[in-house]
């Protein structure tokens, strides 16, 4: 046989084994999702999100999810915080993720099924109910809750807004503390003039608890940080096939979706979050 044809004769040897073992792995990958149940990595008690008790929208998505693919549903339990997608997601102990950032390389995301934006939340009599950008004259010298290392706060310190502001923690176990909660509160007692917040956790909050807040989506800043961000479900990196199978349920079931976060109060925006496309009131 000449060399050459033996040369080729192993590189074909290999590229099959290659192809092979990536067949492989590919199949590995796939098995790890459960076929028997839709498992769901989840905060125990993250309201307005998830609660252990199912009261959270992200629950509501999930049952319908659940629905759809006509599984039972379970849930594996951490707090939203340090560790929370190696424990669960990684450790896979569950195959999905509800809400998760567009973009976030620790996970495998999904084709967003929503966006939404920071919000302004202020009493409904403020004299800052009128206020869409966080450069307004009329938060000068106001005392504004904000949570510490958010995007906003960015925009906060170059309109000069910091040195009275009220800081609240990022990263938290929800079961021992809630600074989007504390802040309304304070809020409400007339602590602070105003609040900052995700907009999927400040616009339920005051739907389900606050009547007398009005919510305003800050989507006319025109500087950076973005206020803005689009939501998907995440998956295990590699899970190709789990993720256009979910792809294709949010493309399908979109609307219901749409009035499960409607109704919980989310503000929603379009996908250049130039424009809010339904507030609930």
């Amino acid at each position: 046989m000449p060399a050459w044809a033996d040369a080729m004769k192993r590189q074909a040897a290999l590229l099959f084994i290659g192809f092979s073992l990536a067949g492989s792995a590919a199949a590995q990958t796939s098995d790890l999702v459960s076929k028997s149940a839709l498992r769901v990595c989840a905060d125990p008690a993250n309201f307005p999100m998830s609660t252990k008790e199912g009261t959270g929208y992200e629950n509501r998505i999930a049952e319908l999810v659940a629905e759809k693919l006509e599984l039972p549903l379970q849930y594996s339990w951490y707090p939203m915080a340090t560790g929370f997608i190696r424990n669960t997601l990684f450790a896979k102990t569950c195959d999905l993720v509800i809400a998760y950032a567009q973009g976030e390389e620790l996970v495998l995301n999904t084709n967003h099924y929503f966006s939404s934006a920071y919000v302004l939340i202020v009493p409904k009599n403020s004299d800052l109910s009128d206020v869409t950008t966080l450069s307004d004259p009329l938060l000068k010298d106001r005392r504004i809750g904000i949570i510490a290392g958010t995007p906003p706060s960015a925009h906060m310190a170059r309109n000069g807004l910091m040195p009275k502001a009220k800081a609240y923690n990022l990263v938290v176990d929800r079961r021992y503390e809630s600074p989007a909660e504390d802040m309304l509160n304070d809020l409400a007692a007339s602590d602070t003039d105003a609040a900052i917040l995700w907009g999927p956790i400040g616009g339920p909050l005051v739907k389900s608890m606050y009547p007398d807040m009005v919510v305003i989506p800050l989507i006319a800043e025109q500087l950076p940080p973005r206020l803005f961000f689009r939501i998907t479900m995440g998956v295990r990196q590699g899970e190709k096939v789990w993720q256009r199978e979910l792809n294709s349920l949010i493309r399908r079931n979109q609307d219901e979706i749409n009035a499960i976060l409607i109704d919980a109060g989310v503000p929603l925006v379009n996908d250049l979050g130039t424009e809010v496309l339904e507030i609930s009131k």
